[in-house]
């Protein structure tokens, strides 16, 4: 990814050794030489809202439990109507969890992000509450951001990417089931595209800027995966790593369709060409993935700048050995930058305990990449994608299907212009309102306001036209 300018973040500290790492403190200093924390993400942050009012007193258990006046005893509650409504009894998860970018051995500057939210109580970042979560009803988000366009675009994708994923999956209702929250992070990730898609477009500047995108998104058991480029997402399970995302990317794509082999494809010359990211285009093709989580489970998420320097193997071994996530990320980041850190170096380590069932053996050996299908939407509900396609160009001037009056014509910003799309005629009826005439009705000749001798003159012209080319025809 190209270099771009940093900027100021939440300050760090270090983990051991010469390596830095992010810190959980969330004072504004600038970020060392080194590496720099992931923006908004080092702190955690919580919306404004007003303490909860307290329950209601009278529901009735004080009547139940005594008698009226005259000794008998009230009349017994239906217990259909006190039963509470059914709902689908989830597992109680549990999650430790870290995340650390490394702006690498090359790079000037680091473009990655990542997040680590806690959506029920509307707070990200590294704070101690956030590194162990308990996954309540909205659920948790884990994302990686790999940035890319140059002159600081790359650092502003990825951080506009993290931010409007996470606003948006704070907007709506608690998701009731697992296709709520499946559809809400897709539909975020795609309007997340669709704003860098426009603030790219609106600043020459960031021409070209887009970002990558590998999110998480976690309610009960079922950890749902959107994925955008080449960032990953891995799972390990017993002793197996699964790589549970799909690369879109040339070399992928390729190997796929058994022209490169997983050898070459590690000196393939053109290996860091994606075949989408967040912001290049209006409208993104995210690739939805899922797994049932089980017991002892572990979650990573990273950029290419770790998943190309260091092997699946050297992965695998720090996961399973390693139970601290804060530990394992340094240990990471740490050989991605003694492979030569050629790029920018983020990881998430998450590690799932709670009421989860442990793995059995054949559910270790059936772990694999998995879509999951999505329901179909309503027709009066449109996608972000969707949606994106009604925007206007915000290089296009806009134009009016009806002139104003010429003595006091409306400026291009007046509401009062319309943009009509029909296969109606726009003109004037005789009384001065707009005509909605259709095509397919004959034509008048607008003969208002015209000179009654050139009327007369075009009539004569076209019966003389007619006289001349019958004599030429009918002449033996």
């Amino acid at each position: 990814m190209s270099d771009s300018t940093t900027r100021e973040a939440p300050s760090e500290a270090k983990l051991g050794g010469d390596a830095p790492a992010v810190a959980a403190d969330p004072t504004p200093t600038p970020a060392t030489a080194g590496e720099r924390s992931p923006g908004a993400d080092g702190a955690a942050k919580s919306p404004s809202s007003e303490p909860p009012s307290p329950s209601e007193s009278n529901d009735g258990a004080g009547a139940a439990a005594t008698t009226d006046a005259k000794g008998d005893e009230p009349p017994e509650a239906d217990p259909a109507a006190a039963a509470p409504p059914d709902e689908p009894a989830r597992s109680e998860v549990r999650m430790r969890l870290f995340g650390r970018t490394d702006v690498g051995q090359v790079r000037e500057h680091n473009e990655d992000n990542f997040i680590v939210a806690d959506l029920t109580r509307g707070t990200r970042g590294l704070m101690e509450a956030d590194r162990n979560q308990l996954v309540s009803e909205r659920g948790a988000l884990l994302g990686v951001c790999d940035g890319m366009g140059g002159a600081a675009a790359g650092e502003v994708a990825s951080q506009l990417a993290v931010d409007i994923i996470f606003q948006k999956m704070l907007q709506g209702d608690v998701p009731e089931t697992h296709d709520d929250l499946a559809v809400r992070l897709v539909q975020s990730i795609e309007a997340a595209g669709v704003r860098i898609f426009s603030e790219a477009k609106l600043d020459r500047a960031r021409r070209g800027m887009g970002t990558t995108a590998t999110l998480a998104a976690l309610l009960d058991d079922h950890l749902f995966l959107g994925q955008v480029g080449d960032s990953r997402g891995y799972i390990l399970r017993g002793d197996r790593l699964v790589q549970v995302t799909r690369d879109q990317s040339l070399v992928n794509q390729l190997i796929e369709a058994g022209q490169l082999t997983e050898e070459e494809a590690e000196t393939f010359e053109h290996n860091n060409i994606i075949l989408q990211a967040l912001g290049t285009a209006d409208t993104v093709q995210v690739d939805l993935t899922f797994v049932e989580l089980k017991h002892g489970d572990t979650l990573m998420l990273c950029s290419d700048g770790l998943s190309g320097m260091v092997r699946n193997d050297e992965i695998r071994e720090i996961l399973r050995t390693v139970d601290d996530p804060l530990e394992a990320c340094k240990l990471l980041t740490d050989r991605a930058n003694q492979a030569g850190g050629h790029d920018n170096i983020t990881v998430v380590v998450a590690k799932f305990e709670g009421d989860l069932q442990p793995p059995t053996k054949q559910e270790v050996e059936s772990l694999k990449y998995r879509k999951y299908e999505l329901p179909e939407p309503p027709p009066s509900t449109p996608t972000a994608a969707e949606a994106s396609r009604r925007i206007k160009g915000l290089d296009e001037p806009k134009v009016s299907g009806r002139p104003g009056p010429r003595s006091a014509g409306p400026r291009m910003s007046d509401p009062r212009i319309e943009v009509r799309e029909s296969t109606y005629d726009v003109g004037d009826d005789d009384d001065g309102h707009g005509g909605g005439r259709n095509q397919d009705d004959s034509i008048q000749i607008p003969t208002e306001g015209a000179p009654s001798w050139l009327v007369t003159m075009m009539i004569m012209g076209a019966v003389a036209c007619v006289v001349v080319a019958g004599y030429f025809l009918l002449r033996p």
